[in-house]
């Protein structure tokens, strides 16, 4: 057997060129970083970049102002942010009579829901980053008032808010829009977040992502945005190359909480950052985006802490796209470059967005 040669054995360990592992203390889960792979060279799949300029209304989109739905209805003559069922829910509102059987293999329950649309403006060619920040407060008004009224449903124990932007992210339709899973269940994701924000909040009676951004916040290694409210981090843990999170300073348990300052700060946050994502690579930067924050179950839930979560598939320029596949589908998750790397990249981009230069 070939035995390692003492340089080898007595090297430093360098975070920014050994392989290492990072914990997740949100999901109980750790990551592979391998930064020494960032050198390699691509030969692999490219996606191909297309910047066509939109109209401010498409007569074919189903989501703008005026335009009849493929269901056949058709959508008010509306301005600024309109939110409607979703015509073809993953969820239905049904209540239906179901006998449990116990099984070790083949266990299943019915799951209610309702799926909702949030067409943030009645401009068909606009984004998030090119909207005005009083304007995304609009649709951060609309994300509370729906979060209160779906969790209000009796049957309603989750409400999920989202955003998938760029085809390759699975959108088929380029109109500014979120969307919202509320459900009976809480999701198996949301779930394990929330046992580990107990288990943190219990053992040390306060919020695990509170004391998490007063140590970002005093190493400065990883915050890309701060305000007087929020926070945008790229993640110690963080598994997508420019992964990042938006966490309130305060601990809020849910969107309710925030004032209509706070809901500014909130959106100015997430105006900054998506310029961010837009000037890395001079593209319309896909991503998928949502928030996690307490369940509408009626319990008490003082662990949990309000964020949002981005994350953008790109990794080496608009054309090449990160996969999660191989090792990551059967080991654990993988990275090559540090969230420190990817961190710096981000924070040292202009707020200026690229096509107003």
């Amino acid at each position: 057997m070939e035995l390692m040669n003492t340089k080898e054995m007595n090297s430093s360990f360098d975070q920014k060129k050994h392989p290492h592992r990072r914990y997740n203390p949100l999901l109980d889960e750790w990551i592979l970083v391998s930064p020494q792979r960032a050198n390699r060279p691509w030969q692999g799949q490219t996606e191909k970049v297309t910047e066509e300029k939109l109209p401010d209304h498409d007569p074919n989109c189903y989501l703008c102002s005026g335009n009849v739905r493929v269901n056949g209805e058709r959508n008010p003559d509306y301005k600024g942010v309109y939110v409607f069922d979703n015509d073809f829910g993953s969820l239905m509102k049904d209540n239906v009579q179901f006998s449990d059987e116990k099984s070790d293999f083949f266990s299943l329950k019915p799951e209610r829901g309702i799926n909702r649309v949030i067409c943030f403006s009645d401009n068909h060619s606009l984004t998030l980053p090119e909207m005005e920040v009083d304007d995304i407060k609009k649709v951060v008004d609309v994300w509370q008032e729906q979060y209160k009224g779906l969790g209000a449903e009796d049957y309603i124990n989750h409400v999920q808010i989202f955003e998938n932007k760029g085809s390759v992210m699975g959108c088929s339709n380029p109109h500014p829009h979120g969307q919202i899973w509320a459900q009976s269940s809480i999701p198996s994701t949301v779930l394990r977040t929330q046992e580990n924000l107990k288990k943190y909040f219990e053992k040390n009676g306060c919020s695990l992502l509170e004391d998490y951004v007063k140590r970002e916040l005093e190493m400065k290694e990883r915050i890309i945005l701060e305000n007087e409210d929020f926070v945008a981090v790229v993640p110690f843990w963080a598994v997508w190359p420019y992964e990042t999170m938006i966490i309130s300073k305060r601990k809020a348990e849910n969107i309710l909480e925030f004032s209509d300052s706070e809901k500014l700060s909130l959106a100015d946050i997430i105006k900054n950052l998506t310029i961010k994502y837009d000037n890395l690579f001079n593209v319309s930067f896909p991503y998928s985006a949502g928030i996690h924050q307490s369940p509408t179950d009626g319990k008490p839930h003082p662990e949990w802490h309000f964020h949002m979560h981005f994350y953008p598939p790109l990794l080496r320029s608009a054309e090449v796209k990160k996969f999660m596949v191989g090792y990551e589908m059967l080991a654990e998750p993988q990275r090559d470059i540090t969230p420190e790397q990817s961190a710096e990249i981000l924070k040292n981009l202009p707020l200026l967005h690229y096509r107003n230069k």
